[in-house]
């Protein structure tokens, strides 16, 4: 019996002995296939890096502000008798815009200016009496001080009376009208706002690591964000100059404050508008300009993929990519400044970054490239 048992032991001692050795052969064939595994080539198009001069250039956005802005608001407490422009008008400085109601102060004028001549008459009589001699000097300067009070008395009533016509204050365009005939206004309440739009101011921020590259008069240009232009005007670039630069810096972003003005001769900038400004630098660099699409972002570094022969993992060679972080710079149009990590002439991917990995194999099929201009200009912007 014992030898039986030793027998039976022995035979599935051999059986499961062989069974492992063919599963450890058949894992080691896997993992031996595995290694040798090579992933189709992704397709992917290239360009070869070649420096570029760039001019010098700090963007920021930026909001128009109008050289001459206010809300035309009442001077004096009154009813409003006539209102004498439409919403959105055009206007020159001088021009009426409402009328109060002034009745009661024309009726105190009619009286001031009776009692001024009555002043009048009677100074003539008592400056007759004095020349011989029947009355006083004091009479007569007394005569005379009534006659200029009576002068002032209807002088400040025809002022009331004047600040009671609301003029524009300069030549502009009005917004939307705030008052209604017959609405009775106080002092100070608003009755229109009055915009002049050329020229204009375009206010922006540069940090003030790069505020000392700017100077009075360094050009700007800026782009209008959405339909803003005339029709046909697109290609016409608004351009101005920097007029002043803050002297102090803001505590809580480190940036200092720059204005432009532009001439705004076609009133495309308005008050409030945000717009992208350019500051061009006389200072230039060289760069290498890659489309924006070949540029791989990433919390830990901004990275491009550069095609090269490599060797695989069976020593043959094959067509694949190496990952190289770069530093960048600015960008104009389509295209990103590289300013290091990249050398002229190596050749790198411009689409399908996305899908590759360090050391992926990729097939080049430059046939469809992606917009690599500088100055681009989308019919459907």
């Amino acid at each position: 019996m014992a030898k039986r048992m030793t027998l039976m032991l022995i035979v599935v001692a051999v059986v499961v002995t062989a069974l492992g050795t063919v599963k450890y052969r058949q894992v080691q064939a896997a993992i031996a296939q595995g290694k040798a595994y090579q992933p189709p080539p992704e397709a992917v198009t290239t360009v070869t890096t070649s420096p570029a001069r760039w001019d010098g250039t700090i963007s920021a956005i930026g909001t128009a502000a109008a050289v001459q802005g206010v809300m035309v608001a009442a001077d004096l407490p009154g009813i409003v008798q006539q209102i004498a422009f439409d919403s959105g008008a055009k206007v020159r400085q001088g021009d009426v815009l409402v009328r109060l109601d002034t009745k009661q102060e024309e009726a105190q004028l009619r009286a001031a200016q009776a009692q001024r001549d009555l002043a009048r008459t009677h100074l003539a009589r008592i400056q007759n009496l004095r020349d011989k001699g029947v009355t006083s000097q004091a009479e007569l300067d007394d005569a005379t001080a009534q006659l200029t009070q009576a002068e002032a008395r209807a002088s400040e009533i025809r002022a009331t009376i004047a600040r009671k016509t609301i003029r524009a204050p300069f030549s502009g365009i009005l917004g939307i009208r705030q008052v209604d005939l017959g609405q009775y206004l106080k002092g100070g309440d608003p009755v229109v706002p009055l915009q002049a739009l050329h020229p204009v101011y375009v206010n922006f921020s540069v940090p003030q690591q790069q505020v000392s590259r700017l100077a009075v008069g360094t050009e700007v240009s800026v782009t209008v964000e959405g339909p803003a232009r005339p029709a046909g005007d697109e290609a016409d670039p608004l351009v101005g100059k920097v007029t002043a630069i803050d002297s102090i810096v803001d505590p809580a972003t480190r940036n200092v404050q720059v204005q432009a003005t532009f001439d705004n001769l076609k009133e495309v900038l308005k008050p409030g508008m945000f717009v992208e400004a350019q500051a061009h630098l006389s200072e230039s660099s060289s760069v290498i300009a890659l489309p924006a699409s070949a540029i791989s972002y990433a919390p830990y570094g901004d990275s491009v993929y550069v095609v090269d022969d490599l060797k695989g993992p069976d020593g043959k060679t094959y067509r694949g990519v190496s990952q190289k972080f770069v530093e960048l710079g600015a960008s104009r149009g389509d295209q990103v400044a590289v300013l290091s990590g990249l050398e002229p002439g190596e050749e790198v991917v411009t689409s399908g970054v996305f899908k590759l990995r360090n050391g992926a194999a990729v097939l080049v099929n430059n046939e469809v490239q992606p917009s690599n201009d500088p100055s681009p200009n989308p019919t459907d912007s």
